[in-house]
């Protein structure tokens, strides 16, 4: 989850988090990835498309549109995820460097 404090007008934001570059990608409906680590320490936001998740523990969960997932696992087994509706899968990729504070909490 994300971190949110209080904010002007009622709204509710984050700390401000130092990027060094973001790309969008789209995977056509009904794909899927094996086992695979992130290239780098990344935010995945989800545009559109539903897909189950799986880590290396084999936890599984499903990530819908709006959902931000911190990618972390440059290391080890990595993870894998399926598409599960009709949709394509489009995302943003924002990446941050392995030093840069995240205001994120972990979902348990």
């Amino acid at each position: 989850m994300i971190e949110l404090a209080g904010g002007e007008r009622g709204d509710i934001l984050s700390k401000a988090v130092a990027a060094s570059s973001i790309s969008f990608r789209e995977t056509r409906s009904g794909g899927a990835f094996a086992p695979h680590n992130a290239p780098t320490r990344q935010f995945v936001v989800t545009l559109s498309g539903t897909l189950q998740f799986e880590t290396a523990g084999g936890a599984t969960f499903v990530i819908r549109p709006g959902d931000v997932l911190l990618a972390e696992d440059t290391r080890g087994t990595g993870h894998s995820w399926k598409l599960m509706d009709d949709q394509p899968w489009r995302r943003a990729y924002v990446i941050v460097g392995p030093e840069v504070e995240v205001p994120f909490t972990k979902s348990a």
